[in-house]
């Protein structure tokens, strides 16, 4: 038997149980059924399991639970919107058309609002750098960067 946590996902309050080293995506998938946030790599180098932590991009499959402070808010893709009201940067994805067979997009988002976050108005170059390390296996790069430039332009901040 594992070690009870206080996680705070997509505004409400979970207790879930598990080893110290068990990974945040295996909580959210398999305890809350948050199956929005993708297994990609395992590694943390593809992106697809991406979640916002306290605000920052923080890749899901190798983060343990154990690391997150009581309190701190986590925000999966299905906590994104508000209500039935996509947020901006999900709907800019629509709008660009910015997926294909969609397995990166929940990571994609999540950490083109990260970067939005810290830098509203970014370059194409900044746009880059920030996405590094989310991998589109469709190739949809250049829709994602117009999609995020659409967001910025909106003024977008989550």
């Amino acid at each position: 038997m594992g070690t009870k946590y206080s996680l705070q996902v997509n505004g409400r309050s979970y207790a879930v149980e598990g080893e110290a080293d068990t990974p945040l995506l295996n909580v959210l998938r398999e305890q809350l059924d948050l199956t929005g946030t993708k297994y990609g790599c395992g590694e943390g180098q593809c992106g697809a399991c991406t979640v916002l932590i306290d605000g920052v991009a923080r890749r899901s499959c190798t983060t343990p639970i154990s690391t997150i402070a009581p309190g701190k808010p986590i925000v999966t893709i299905e906590g994104l919107a508000a209500g039935e009201r996509l947020h901006a940067v999900q709907q800019a994805f629509l709008d660009e058309g910015a997926m294909q067979c969609a397995y990166c997009t929940s990571g994609m988002i999540l950490s083109a609002v990260s970067l939005l976050n810290k830098t509203p108005n970014p370059s194409e170059a900044e746009i880059l750098v920030g996405m590094q390390g989310n991998i589109c296996r469709c190739g949809t790069y250049p829709r994602i960067v117009a999609a995020i430039r659409r967001a910025s332009a909106a003024g977008v901040r989550a």
